[in-house]
């Protein structure tokens, strides 16, 4: 117990020691400075015209300069400065009412800003992404590919390097468990012990990314994004990113659309609704409209953008008349909150179901004109006839939907208004459809719908789009986002780890550089990262890693976190034997017996 109080002891203190002292070389703007002004300030002087204070402006160097908040060169002239230090309660900064002080290490920063030039920089995730040079390192051997390049760069110039690859039996547990979310079977593991190979691990890898399990496991944190719904592509193929990203929100819209192409805009119909008696159906609508605009933009862009929805966002360049121009794009379409979930698509009535429930009905039709035949005994059998006919063509009868996305007419569309406040009782001006000027623009001819919304979202040109996407797959395999808040690339967002290697791997996303692989490749991006160095390095903790990377942010060692709820279920079955592989089942919440009792008006127990 000593040691280990000690230890705990040891690494507040050195946490402590860290945090006071300021940051080596010039101030970067992005990594030092907007953190301190967008948790401390901006929020009361920011992009929000309604909340500023004083008329200031933080965010915008021009502002902030003809405001005197800083002078350049002189810290100590700069009111920013004055105001942090001041020791009045009116003149304070940041106000005493608000809890937020700034803190001696962060006014160090602040004040070598101001005197190394009070340079601004443009939010990093708004930039396109750009692949630099692969880093030379001294430790070659270690490096399978450029991700292994990057990482060690960073570690050799503070003296270190990779451990250890893991043994195999680590190995093969921890792929299995990343890449399917099961544990390998005995016999899997004395395959790969006994492959004495050197591409024995590769081989590895390949086989699991074609197993149906990889496309179930990999499916599921899409599920998560996505409110659960019932989604399409990654269980099925290995569908590239951008063609997923097109059918999810504009399937309707693609020419000669297919069953999937519909299914897959389920995507946003998996919003809340309410069919009580008594509620209005547009507010429960414009509720939905406005789940589809939030989604959207976390999903894909990695951004926070709900608060625009009663005011210009405090922190990123996202105005409310924004807002509302991009809600413009999910308000025009026929679903309105009904009790039937209209419109739906039918996936089980195929045409071969459907030609032998048609003649049987006609057969029924005709038997039921027997029926009016004046003897007795033609009429009862025609009519016995006719009913078990048409029993039988009820069976037939298409019993599963899913609720889909699908354009109103060009007569009934909807106009979009901004919502002052958020409440779409009190309208505001009209708006057109449209995207944050902060960002690349529109096609200037394009239609004006979600079908390019959609292919706006993985234009090239989009900056977040591929960083999010493979942020979200480097979390998956090592715990911790090269962007540690993986739904937020926004101000109030951490800053990247290692901001080169998430826009090599970014652009490697949109334009790989291996012969004769496809672009938004989900698949190749996971054999990237698990065939690297760094994946494959053992796990084991030494107390001078524990020290110096407790959460292991520069990887000097393998991954190691826990699994989630559904993995250590499986998990359990699978070791038990009791795991069925068995897909497409019942759902999870099978229609349950009422045993007499209802909750409908006028009923009882």
């Amino acid at each position: 117990m000593r040691s280990f109080g000690f230890l705990i002891g040891f690494l507040t203190l050195t946490a402590a020691i860290q945090a006071a002292d300021p940051p080596d070389g010039k101030i970067n703007f992005n990594r030092d400075v907007r953190p301190i002004l967008s948790n401390n300030c901006v929020a009361c002087h920011g992009p929000d015209e309604n909340e500023r204070k004083a008329d200031l402006r933080l965010d915008l160097r021009a502002d902030a300069a003809a405001a005197e908040a800083f002078v350049v060169g002189k810290p100590n002239d700069s009111a920013i400065i004055l105001r942090i230090i001041s020791t009045d309660p009116a003149e304070m900064m940041p106000p005493p009412k608000t809890g937020k002080k700034i803190s001696p290490r962060e006014l160090e920063i602040l004040k070598r800003w101001i005197a190394e030039g009070a340079e601004y920089d443009g939010h990093w995730a708004y930039a396109v992404p750009k692949r630099g040079a692969t880093p030379a390192v001294k430790a070659t051997a270690r490096v399978r590919n450029f991700v292994d390049a990057f990482l060690l760069a960073k570690l050799e110039r503070d003296g270190r390097s990779f451990a250890p690859e893991a043994d195999k039996p680590t190995l093969i547990r921890r792929l299995s468990l990343d890449l399917t979310g099961l544990p390998p079977t005995v016999a899997e593991v004395d395959a790969f012990l006994a492959d004495a190979s050197p591409k024995a691990y590769e081989t590895l890898v390949d086989r699991l990314l074609a197993k149906s399990a990889y496309g179930e496991h990999w499916a599921r944190p899409w599920l998560d994004l996505a409110r659960y719904a019932d989604s399409a592509g990654y269980a099925d193929a290995n569908m590239p990113y951008d063609r997923f990203t097109i059918e999810q929100i504009a399937g309707d819209l693609l020419p000669n659309a297919t069953p999937e192409q519909l299914t897959a805009t389920a995507f946003h119909r998996n919003t809340m609704t309410n069919n009580e008696g008594g509620t209005v159906d547009e507010e429960f609508r414009n509720a939905a409209v406005v789940d589809r605009t939030n989604t959207t933009m976390a999903v894909w862009m990695g951004t926070s953008m709900a608060c625009a929805q009663c005011h210009t966002h405090k922190y990123d360049p996202i105005t409310q008349t924004e807002y509302f121009r991009f809600l413009a794009f999910f308000n025009g379409t026929e679903d309105a909150d009904r009790r039937d979930e209209s419109p739906l698509l039918t996936l089980d009535d195929t045409p071969e179901k459907k030609a032998k429930r048609e003649a049987l009905e006609r057969e029924a039709a005709a038997q039921l004109k027997l029926a009016a035949f004046p003897d007795p005994r033609v009429q009862a059998a025609a009519k016995i006839r006719a009913e078990a006919l048409k029993a039988e063509a009820a069976k037939l009868r298409p019993t599963v939907t899913v609720p889909v996305m699908r354009e109103l007419p060009e007569k009934q569309r909807r106009l979009t208004k901004l919502q002052h406040r958020g409440n779409y009782l009190d309208l505001g001006e009209l708006v057109t459809e449209g995207t944050p000027a902060a960002l690349h623009p529109l096609p200037k001819d394009a239609p004006k719908n979600r079908l390019t919304l959609a292919k706006w979202l993985v234009d090239p040109a989009n900056p977040l789009t591929a960083r999010v996407a493979v942020n979200r797959s480097w979390e998956a395999i090592f715990g911790i986002g090269l962007v540690r808040t993986s739904e937020e690339f926004g101000a109030q967002g951490d800053q990247p780890l290692h901001p080169e290697l998430l826009d090599a791997l970014a652009v490697e996303f949109l334009m790989p550089s291996t012969a004769g692989a496809q672009a938004w490749d989900q698949k190749a991006l996971l054999r990237l990262l698990v065939n690297s160095s760094a994946y494959r390095q053992s796990s084991k903790v030494t107390p001078e890693l524990v020290v110096e990377d407790p959460d292991n942010l520069r990887l000097a060692r393998g991954p190691r976190f826990r699994l989630s709820a559904e993995m250590v279920r499986d998990q359990a079955l699978a070791v038990a034997g009791l795991l069925s592989p068995k897909m497409h089942g019942p759902s999870v919440k099978p229609p349950q017996p009422s045993f007499g009792l209802t909750a409908a008006f006028g009923g009882g127990l």
